[in-house]
């Protein structure tokens, strides 16, 4: 690696020792080497709270799916549900859609190259805009996410939450004196690989490190003590009924409006149960509201659960028919009836997949 003049010789050693670990270290991946800025978008927005072995099969089927932007900004809402089903945060593939759209909209066939123009996209923040400046375009910008800062907090022995505003500019200082000009993709990407593979949250492999020598927590012991992290607060715990209204072989799905948490998916109706609610009035409640109709709850049909970011969530699931009304879409976008074996065709979230397939299994 050529000297950089601008970082010292401690910031250049560093620096050099980590690019070389990388050359022989790195993970193959299948969005790395890749100079196609929509590629490194795609797999930049996936890995987005999701861990690098969830997404390869996502990626790899998304790329010979949409290979290019245009394809992308071509394709319906549902199709693009249906390519992300399972991933979780649904927000970030219909953010995706839309930006693409708009790019092609506006005529153009990639993405702008600089981070500031990049945050102008929706679904775009500074982490992202600095990860494909860096990755696709060679910008000098440094792409701090959790994993960095893990890795940065512990080679300056920082003493304070590294997500307060302190922590995150003494982090990002630190960051930028060891960058060396022209080499962000791969110094950003050795970063990520060693936060992934040897400075892990816990037990880090500081034997196996290349930068030991450069870091501080290490000097001093203190590894295992950093990043200092505020203790998360209790997890919410939500309770819901939902419906499988059935009439003439068909059951009633309703699509969640754009915006909302799993905007655009199809969902079985229903609700949270209110505080001294039964499970069945808590149904019958929710479809009045959302639907306009009064229901008859029969027999439970299964219990399902998941944990979403910021609560988790117990899904009961009840045999209903419609007793006055018809389904009018209150809060939803639209409903539809549809058949049992159809329900593969509607893009949903993973509480009512698993719903759907249990009526499929059961029918």
């Amino acid at each position: 690696m050529t000297p950089d003049p601008r970082l010292s010789h401690q910031a250049q050693t560093t620096a050099r020792a980590l690019l070389r670990w990388y050359a022989s270290n790195a993970r193959r991946l299948p969005w790395r080497g890749r100079k196609d800025p929509y590629a490194v978008w795609v797999s930049e927005i996936m890995l987005q709270q999701t861990r690098v072995e969830a997404v390869i099969p996502y990626y790899r089927r998304w790329m010979k799916r949409f290979p290019r932007m245009k394809d992308l900004a071509a394709a319906s809402t549902d199709e693009v549900l249906q390519s992300w089903e399972g991933l979780g945060y649904y927000r970030r593939v219909l953010n995706l859609l839309r930006a693409a759209k708009g790019l092609v909209a506006q005529g153009k066939d990639s993405l702008p190259c600089t981070a500031r123009e990049l945050e102008q996209l929706p679904g775009i923040g500074c982490y992202t805009a600095a990860a494909i400046s860096a990755l696709a375009f060679g910008q000098d910008e440094i792409a701090i996410d959790g994993n960095l800062q893990r890795v940065l907090a512990r080679l300056i022995d920082l003493r304070v939450d590294p997500r307060t505003p302190t922590g995150e500019r003494r982090i990002r200082a630190h960051a930028e004196s060891l960058l060396p000009r022209g080499k962000a993709a791969a110094f950003n990407q050795a970063l990520m690989d060693l936060g992934a593979m040897v400075c892990l949250p816990r037990g880090p492999k500081c034997g196996f490190c290349p930068i030991r020598s450069a870091c501080l927590s290490f000097a001093r012991g203190t590894q295992d003590r950093r990043p200092v992290l505020k203790p998360k607060a209790a997890i919410p715990h939500r309770i819901v009924g939902a419906a499988v209204l059935r009439s003439r072989g068909k059951v009633l799905i309703a699509r969640r409006p754009e915006g909302r948490l799993l905007g655009g998916l199809w969902e079985f109706p229903g609700g949270k149960r209110e505080r001294g609610e039964s499970l069945a009035a808590c149904v019958r409640r929710e479809l009045k509201e959302e639907l306009g109709i009064t229901v008859s709850v029969g027999a439970r049909l299964g219990v399902f659960e998941h944990a979403y970011t910021h609560y988790r969530v117990t899904v009961h699931a009840y045999e209903c028919s419609v007793r006055r009304g018809r389904p009018v879409a209150r809060v939803h976008s639209a409903v539809r009836w549809v058949r049992p074996e159809q329900l593969e065709e509607f893009p949903m979230g993973k509480v009512d997949r698993a719903i759907a397939r249990n009526l499929q299994s059961a029918d």
